[in-house]
This record gives structure tokens, C-alpha cells and sequence, in this order.
């Protein structure tokens, strides 16, 4: 005789507690990890079960006229985004776009607290004491090839460093210094406050082994950074302040993302496909599985 749903049900509250914890929790399928995506008009987040062809849904989705914050002849600067950071434990994403503009957006209310014209921005990074910094890359208007900080409260410019084809900004908390990926090089800045301002003082720098600075990470758990070029893909060493060829993508050209998660240690990473400066796929590693996003300009992700 076929079980009921009521017997089902019954049977599941008569057993042990632990059992029944055991029944919910198969009940509710496969752990699912959250991956941010941005590279067109749509910073979109991606809920994906575990193996190498894992089941995705998308879980979450912004456009820049779902601020209301954002003024209406802003809402274009959003449209090539080029990085999307969580912070605040995933409640907050930082978002960069080409197209001109930053934003630091609530996920539940959707709700810009902080949004600034950034020429060429290509990357942004939460800083203590309530500061933004946003790598302004390639401009022949005379506000890129620059890394700017600004007062997340009020969106003001506190100061800025000039900073050729500006790529990659990264707050290293142990070292409390700020990271810096240009075109040719890789810089450590001090930020000192001084009377309402911010000064960059750059207190250490070194040349790429390759032309075209382009992503900026940490390697969760070690002293790592990865690096990525035009042509190449390298690991610098914070301790010994020194690059070699990442184990992983050292001759892959055109990574435009890379990303480890900090608790499964799987892999993410964008290749731009083709002549394009986007894909339609997000590669993973640990386990090997590749997503096709057909009709999409994916650019980065970052695990939440």
C-alpha cells in the first residue's frame, strides 16, 4: 500500500530529533553556493548545487534603475559592469562598471547607500574607517589612468594617485595596506588621513612579468595574491614580494576573473571567448565543470 503524505508526516514526528534534522536536510536537496555575476547592464547572483555540471538558478538580480538613489542619466554609466564584490558577510555588493560610475548596493532593499562617476572604473574595494577605492583605468578625458578614494557616507573625493590603466584594488587587512593593479604594475599603498583628506602613500611597487594588469584577488589562507595579464595568469607573494607562474592558469590568456571560495576551495574563473571581451561561460575547478550562460556578457564572478 502506497504511504500517505499524513504518514509521512507522522512517521517524521514521531522519530528522534536528530533523524528528523537528518529527513529535513535530505528533504531540502543539495547544498547550493551563491556566486555573484556581473559584465552587461544586469549584476545578477547565481545559487549552484555541488559536481562538475552542478544545477544553477538565478537567486538574485540588480539593474541600476532598481536604486532609486541613482539618478536617471546615470543609469547608462552602469551598463558594462566589470566588477561585483560582496561585503558587509554578503548583504552589500560593490559594483564597477566601464561604462563610468561605482555603487555600493543593498541586496535586500536594492537600495544604493553610496554611488559616484568613476571614468573607465574597473574594479572597487570596501576600506576601513568607511572609504571606497575605485581604479579608474584608460581615459583620454583626464580623470582615468587614476585609483581614487572616496567617503562611502557622502561619496566625496577624499584623494587619488595616478595609476596607468588602473585595474585592481584590494584591502589586505593583515598588512593594512591597499593593493593596486595597473597596466605594467602591481603597487602596496599606506592610506593616511591628514584634515579631511586621504593620502596614498605607496610604499611598495613591482613590475608585471607581462603588459595588461587585469584581475586583482586574494588566495584565501595563504600570503597569495593572483594576478592575471593579457597573455598570462601569475601568483605574487606577499612575504616574499615576488611573482610566479599560477599553478592553475599560468599560460591562459584573457582571464578576466578569478576567484577561490573561501570554505570549498572550488575555483571560478571567465576566459574571454573568442575576439569578445566577455564569455557565455563561467569555468570551474575542484571539481572540473564548466556553466554556459547562452546570450550573456559575463565578465566576473565572485563567490558570496
Amino acid at each position: 500500500m502506497p504511504i500517505t503524505r499524513r504518514d509521512a508526516l507522522l512517521t517524521m514526528l514521531s522519530a528522534p530529533l536528530s533523524a528528523r534534522a537528518a529527513w529535513a536536510a535530505e528533504s531540502q536537496g543539495p547544498p547550493e553556493t551563491e556566486l555573484i555575476v556581473c559584465g552587461w547592464d544586469e549584476v545578477f547572483i547565481l545559487a549552484i548545487g555541488d559536481g562538475p555540471t552542478p544545477a544553477f538558478r538565478k537567486a538574485w538580480s540588480w539593474h541600476a534603475s532598481d536604486s532609486p538613489e541613482i539618478p536617471a542619466d546615470m543609469h547608462a554609466l552602469f551598463r558594462t559592469t566589470d566588477d561585483c564584490k560582496p561585503v558587509d558577510g554578503g548583504r552589500k555588493i560593490l559594483i564597477s562598471s566601464s561604462g563610468g560610475a561605482v555603487a555600493l548596493v543593498d541586496r535586500q532593499t536594492r537600495r544604493a547607500s553610496f554611488f559616484a562617476r568613476v571614468t573607465n572604473a574597473h574594479s572597487i574595494e570596501m576600506l576601513p574607517g568607511g572609504r571606497i577605492a575605485a581604479a579608474a583605468s584608460v581615459s583620454t578625458a583626464g580623470t582615468g589612468n587614476r585609483l581614487t578614494i572616496f567617503d562611502a557616507a557622502t561619496a566625496r573625493e577624499l584623494g587619488s594617485d595616478e595609476l596607468r590603466s588602473a585595474h585592481g584594488a584590494l584591502w589586505d587587512n593583515d598588512r593594512r595596506v591597499l593593493w593596486a593593479l595597473g597596466g605594467d604594475v602591481l603597487r602596496a599603498y599606506t592610506v593616511r588621513s591628514a584634515r579631511g583628506s586621504v593620502g596614498l602613500e605607496r610604499t611598495f611597487e613591482i613590475p608585471l612579468p607581462d603588459e595588461g594588469g587585469h584581475d586583482l584577488v586574494a588566495i584565501p589562507g595563504s600570503a597569495r595574491l593572483f594576478v592575471s595579464t593579457e597573455r598570462r595568469c601569475f601568483s605574487f607573494d606577499r612575504e616574499r614580494r615576488q611573482f610566479t607562474p599560477h599553478d592553475g592558469l599560468g599560460d591562459r590568456p584573457n582571464i578576466k576573473s578569478y576567484n577561490v571560495h573561501p570554505r570549498t576551495g572550488r575555483i571560478v574563473y571567465v576566459q574571454a571567448e573568442g575576439t569578445n571581451w566577455w564569455a557565455e561561460h563561467l569555468h570551474l575547478q575542484h571539481p572540473d565543470g564548466t556553466l554556459r550562460l547562452p546570450g550573456e556578457h559575463l565578465y566576473k564572478a565572485r563567490w558570496v
